[in-house]
């Protein structure tokens, strides 16, 4: 019967096209406009890490006190200053911790035909790899006694090896930074999180994969500066020392804590640590601290545009329009055919039969406009740079569950937006419609 039911809708269709066309065009339009900007904010709204996003902490200490933090409605600087990560880091209270900041040393190939070049780069503790679970296509990342030791290793992506290496494993082998080699530990194998969020304060949460990671004791030895922001709320002094003893916050911490009572544990020594600190005289408010996991840390950050919800938003609300069109034109189309109900009615059909007839035959006109929808969406992602910054905009892709969402959303919203049609439809009155004709 169902098979024989999508049949009767076919013809249906086939029998009003220009009343067909305008269904599937309402629907194709509104589906398209409503997923390409789920497409985007789907990207932009995503987990990075699902398997860790609950046990990974970002600390937030207030070293500038309350008159700036009521400015930004009582929260603490968003990084903190290297005083602070070096007596985070000291304490050592997570599982694995590590502070970081981003670093621009130029990578100079051994090949003279390769002129130096600049990739994303970050210094970080060894215990950054484990933590963010980045996967490795040669060797792995630099050992704890290799920050101790402040040694001159690194560690580079798939894309580095390849311009440099030719993808060959370049475990064991030399980088030159900025003048100076680093022994490679390890290639990255494809490590794309986005939004990139170990560091969205510098990266507004989205940017090229990372290339190379050398060790933070080597980049400060080295006074790496940041590559990224310096917020001071006061001049920091003359010269390098000055600036790391300073209360510019420039750094980047997380802490590893895979219980919950680890991360309530963890708060206590924030609090802790920060009452030591006005103890000793450093700061002079009471303590002010924050602990986000991954998700808070997002929201807090605001790393989804605001571009995005609002244009997911207008988009909906297309959707609804053309969805109330879709009713009134379900509706012309099937009391046109109230002599042809009448006559099953009066054959015997029920009014079930009815309901599933017109429903199927709703079904096949979403399914025609989600296939429009379909070929709609993929340019509109193909156009979203139109509206986005790149970084954000080749998040967007058309992949298998865009696809089948976009169907799946065509054919079930149509079908809702048939029922009040079709239970007029099933209202129709046999005696009376044979009697009019």
């Amino acid at each position: 019967m169902f098979a024989y039911y999508i049949q009767l809708g076919l013809r249906s269709l086939r029998r009003n096209p220009l009343l067909t066309a305008l269904m599937v065009m309402a629907i194709g339009f509104g589906v398209a406009a409503s997923m390409t900007t789920y497409s985007v904010f789907r990207a932009t709204s995503n987990n990075p890490i699902p398997d860790k996003s609950s046990q990974l902490f970002v600390p937030l200490i207030d070293n500038w006190g309350p008159e700036d933090a009521a400015q930004n409605k009582g929260e603490p600087p968003e990084a903190i200053s290297y005083t602070d990560a070096m007596g985070l880091m000291r304490g050592h209270r997570a599982k694995r911790q590590t502070a970081l900041y981003p670093v621009g040393p130029s990578v100079i190939p051994a090949d003279a035909s390769l002129l130096p070049m600049r990739e994303e780069s970050y210094a970080v503790y060894a215990d950054a790899f484990a933590m963010f679970d980045i996967p490795f296509l040669y060797g792995g990342g630099w050992q704890p006694a290799d920050d101790d030791a402040h040694a001159a290793t690194a560690v580079i992506g798939r894309k580095l090896n390849d311009k440099l290496f030719n993808g060959a494993n370049s475990v064991g082998r030399e980088i030159n930074l900025d003048g100076r080699s680093y022994r490679i530990t390890g290639v990255m194998d494809t490590w794309d999180p986005q939004p990139l969020f170990f560091d969205p304060v510098n990266t507004s949460g989205f940017g090229d994969p990372i290339q190379l990671f050398i060790p933070f004791t080597r980049a400060i030895d080295l006074k790496m500066a940041t590559n990224g922001n310096n917020n001071c709320n006061k001049h920091a002094g003359e010269g390098w020392d000055a600036w790391i003893r300073s209360e510019c916050v420039w750094i980047q911490y997380w802490a590893e804590l895979p219980e919950q009572a680890d991360a309530a544990s963890y708060r206590d020594y924030l609090r802790g640590y920060a009452a030591e600190q006005q103890r000793s005289g450093r700061f002079h408010w009471a303590p002010n601290v924050r602990l986000y996991n991954v998700p808070q840390w997002l929201e807090h950050e605001k790393v989804v545009p605001q571009e995005a919800k609002v244009s997911l938003l207008v988009s909906l609300g297309f959707l609804l329009i053309c969805l109330v069109n879709t009713v009134g034109l379900l509706l012309a189309k099937f009391m046109k055919r109230a002599p042809e109900i009448g006559v099953r009615r009066a054959l015997g059909a029920s009014r079930k039969e009815i309901y599933a007839q017109f429903l199927i035959e709703a079904g096949t006109v979403g399914l025609a406009g989600g296939l429009l929808g379909l070929l709609l969406t993929g340019v509109g992602v193909f156009g979203v740079t139109l509206v986005f910054a790149p970084d954000i905009a080749r998040l967007a892709t058309l992949n298998m569950s865009l696809i089948a969402l976009t169907l799946l959303v065509a054919v079930l919203a149509t079908v809702l937006a048939a029922f009040y049609p079709t239970w007029r439809a099933a209202q129709v009155q046999p005696a009376w419609q044979l009697k009019s004709n």
